[in-house]
């Protein structure tokens, strides 16, 4: 015991001193890298950790505008998740990005992320960059997320929704709408991605588990208890036992002759394109990454709808006047929508791209350099990150004259911003490939809560948490109404 607490105390001492060797060593090397070539302005901050817990924190408006006024509104250099990384910023830069994928970059996931969906048995480093064709032949190869894939999943969804609506809201007086927001655009993915059937104890379970994951996903990956990464990955370990418990079943099923046509049954039972079949850990990571990026992004923009609706009655009126214009074609009472319908929703889609156009769903995405480039006269290097962010554009008013006013009148009438200036899918090649999937889960939840529902908001005041993922801190209240 004795010999124990010596050892203690002379570990202590010497971490200490080791941390600051590396401080003074990653100071001098950044200083000596900054006198040799011409970065781009900015600062590194910290050694190692850099801006980091700035970049988590504070919102994506704040970290990105003060810098963009203090340093240069085209680009910028900072150091965040241990990483040199170089902001791009306006259209210009939003452009660049788009235009250079596998070029001059390749898509790079945080480390955070790296060990949330990567299983033990997999080296995370090997997956840090992704190239754009391995990321998506596997899941794009059948056409599950095109138009015409979708067209038949239209008449699910819309009957999903109405389950979901008279479960969770019919009878209500208040609601709090995130967590139902969540609760919803689970049940969908769940059933789109795994063909997850009539269980809402399961369903809400990952709902529980991915919004804990999801916290973690921008996070310092500090595995400690207490931390929001610690608690990130038991969740994450516990959703992929759930997961891998869904595909033993699914097996099952489909060895005694169960057909299913969904994203998971895609990639047990087919080869990707080296012949290879892919191990049921991995179909796991997979499709707890397809789940992760069809959550955070729809709940926040389904949640954000609803309450600038339920603030602007007049604007919703004629959201609801549109939506009931569609009810009034239908030849029957209860009739589905379809893709047409969808088509014909012109003004409640200018008003979502409004609402994620100020909350956007898609704070921004990082890339990796492959080769040395020079942009605006300065040098990044290979190796470094890049980052381009929707808050150097969405509030410009250069591009949205009074940018803080909810106006769906940019979008009215076929008018749209210039280009590159409201991305909440992203652009280029790496746009999001579940747009139109995301449209059509946001606009068919908009037509039936409107159709069925009056509402107001409770707590218009309610704080939004900084970072990349930003959540409501509390919630957001409505009272409800039957229409």
């Amino acid at each position: 015991m004795q010999m124990e607490m010596e050892n203690l105390t002379l570990f202590f001492p010497i971490s200490v001193l080791v941390f600051i060797c590396a401080l003074l060593f990653f100071a001098f090397k950044y200083s000596k890298s900054n006198a040799k070539t011409n970065f781009p302005p900015g600062s590194f901050g910290w050694p190692i950790i850099g801006e980091t817990f700035s970049f988590i924190n504070e919102t994506q408006q704040r970290f990105v505008g003060d810098r963009m006024k203090r340093y240069s509104p085209k680009l910028f250099k900072t150091n965040v998740f241990g990483e040199p990384t170089v902001v791009f910023c306006g259209i210009p830069g939003h452009k660049f990005i788009a235009s250079n994928e596998e070029k001059l970059f390749l898509a790079w996931r945080p480390h955070s992320m790296q060990k949330l969906f990567r299983s033990s048995y997999q080296k995370a480093a090997s997956q840090a960059t992704i190239p754009r064709a391995d990321a998506v032949q596997i899941y794009r190869a059948p056409g599950f997320l095109k138009p015409e894939a979708l067209v038949r999943y239209i008449e699910t969804m819309d009957s999903l929704v109405q389950e979901h609506l008279k479960l969770h809201w019919d009878g209500k007086s208040t609601v709090e709408v995130y967590h139902l927001a969540q609760l919803l655009v689970m049940t969908l993915s769940a059933r789109f991605f795994t063909g997850l059937q009539n269980n809402q104890g399961r369903t809400e379970k990952f709902t529980e588990l991915m919004n804990i994951i999801t916290a973690g996903l921008h996070t310092v990956p500090l595995s400690v208890p207490g931390t929001t990464f610690y608690r990130a990955m038991k969740a994450a370990d516990a959703m992929r036992k759930e997961v891998l418990l869904l595909i033993k079943e699914k097996k099952a099923a489909m060895s005694s002759g169960v057909q299913m046509h969904d994203i998971m049954s895609f990639m047990l039972f087919n080869a990707d394109p080296t012949g290879r079949f892919i191990p049921e850990n991995e179909v796991a990571d997979k499709i707890m990454g397809l789940m992760a990026g069809g959550f955070h992004s729809p709940s926040m923009a389904t949640s954000f709808l609803i309450k600038y609706l339920g603030e602007n009655p007049e604007i919703c009126d004629k959201v609801r006047t549109e939506q009931l214009e569609i009810t009034r074609s239908k030849q029957s009472a209860g009739e589905a929508l379809n893709w047409d319908d969808i088509q014909k929703m012109k003004y409640s889609w200018g008003v979502a791209l409004e609402v994620m156009r100020l909350v956007p769903p898609l704070q921004g995405t990082f890339r990796e350099v492959i080769t040395d480039f020079t942009y605006e006269g300065y040098t990044i290097p290979k190796g470094w990150k890049v980052y381009w962010s929707a808050s150097s554009t969405n509030k410009i008013s250069e591009y949205f004259p009074a940018p803080e006013e909810f106006d769906p009148t940019r979008f009215e009438n076929g008018k749209s911003p210039p280009a590159y200036s409201n991305i909440p899918f992203g652009s280029g090649p790496r746009i999001c490939p579940g747009k139109e999937y995301a449209r059509l889960q946001l606009l068919c939840s908009l037509h039936h809560i409107v159709t069925k529902y009056k509402w107001d908001v409770i707590n218009p005041n309610a704080k939004i948490a900084g970072g990349m993922n930003p959540v409501p801190e509390e919630g957001i209240l409505i009272r409800l109404q039957p229409y």
